[in-house]
């Protein structure tokens, strides 16, 4: 079965098509890094503009002439200016088409793409604990089967990439944050030639992100599923107001320091969070999506917890890593939220959950 699969959720327009849930046939991305980049972040207005001049141009690449059995298309979360372009242009595409419209939920997506070109069978690595980790969200997820999906801990605050960004931005390193941020960090690192004993004792103390029990802003949750970056931003900014500033910082040589130790703070959180709960049960596999899955510390330290829980650490190649339409395609082989004639009638969800809706059960 060859899927189009639409993303718009945030700032790349993209399109793909995959056949079966796996194999990518063409996998188009327009990013929109350029635009955002003289506002430090992504601007929701100038995120739809841009997919409204680029979605025509980017589906057409993508389709190259071929025939599709379906079309399926994000439609929650993220943003509403954004996702309503692809998610319309889904909808007029497959009747046009004359084929099915499957709606898919973008975080469900990310956890797909460990299985994009693979040649990988998601079932059998069930049950496992999905880490969804981008620029909006950081989120824990239980995976009992394969399109089985529940919440199970999440940031209370910024996700990793945002604060990445913040941290960029205020130590005047650019944006996206993400990459530079882990080159930097990467090469300070590499001071200590593998000592990582060393490694930590000249890190910065910032704070690790627990969360402690009983906060209300749980929601239900487990204190030791979640985590929260809020702190840690602060630590950061009171540490360069303490000395003197960005610039007096670079001119003395200590931002790759704080980079790192910033960066370390970040990966702890994460790794700590994920070790918890793959402890908590047994599961087969780790199953890691979202862009900041690229973070070359965050990987090394995933590897680490998946191996001693036993379970198989499943990461996606770099080029699926951010937001694309092969995800999308991908994952609704196997699981669509809504499909049919009530996705051509549904709206766009925001701040739809993951796990919400199922029309495959």
């Amino acid at each position: 079965m060859d899927i189009l699969g639409i993303e718009t959720s945030c700032d790349e327009t993209a399109a793909a098509i995959v056949r079966d849930g796996g194999e990518v046939v063409s996998n188009v991305v327009y990013t929109q890094i350029p635009l955002h980049q003289p506002y430090g972040g992504v601007v929701p207005e100038i995120a739809s503009r841009a997919h409204v001049e680029k979605i025509r141009e980017v589906v057409s690449s993508a389709l190259g002439g071929r025939r599709v059995d379906a079309v399926a298309a994000t439609f929650g979360p993220g943003l509403s200016p954004a996702l309503i372009v692809g998610y319309n242009a889904a909808k007029g595409l497959a009747a046009a088409l004359g084929a099915p419209l499957f709606a898919v939920n973008h975080m469900e997506a990310h956890l797909h793409t460990p299985f994009l070109d693979t040649g990988l069978d998601p079932r059998d690595f069930m049950p496992a604990l999905g880490l969804a980790v981008s620029g909006g969200h950081t989120m824990w997820i239980d995976m009992p089967g394969y399109g089985k999906y529940e919440t199970i801990g999440r940031t209370l605050d910024d996700a990793a990439g945002e604060a990445f960004d913040k941290a960029s931005k205020l130590l005047g390193l650019g944006y996206p944050g993400g990459p530079v941020i882990d080159k930097v960090a990467k090469e300070w690192r590499s001071r200590f030639g593998g000592d990582d004993k060393a490694f930590r004792s000249s890190l910065v103390p910032f704070p690790k992100g627990r969360v402690r029990e009983g906060v209300d802003a749980l929601g239900g949750l487990d204190a030791k599923a979640c985590v929260s970056f809020s702190g840690l931003k602060t630590s950061l900014l009171r540490h360069v107001q303490k000395n003197g500033g960005a610039a007096a910082l670079a001119a003395a040589g200590e931002i790759p320091r704080i980079v790192a130790s910033y960066q370390e703070a970040i990966v702890d959180a994460v790794a700590e969070c994920t070790a918890r709960l793959l402890g908590s049960k047994p599961r087969r596999a780790l199953v890691v999506g979202g862009g900041v899955s690229l973070n070359s510390r965050l990987r090394e330290r995933l590897g680490e917890v998946a191996a001693d829980s036993g379970a198989k650490l499943l990461l996606a190649k770099p080029k699926y890593c951010g937001d694309n339409g092969a995800m999308i395609a991908g994952v609704a082989y196997w699981r669509r939220v809504c499909e049919g004639d009530a996705a051509m009638s549904l709206d766009i969800s925001p701040s739809l959950e993951t796990g919400q809706g199922n029309a495959n059960e």
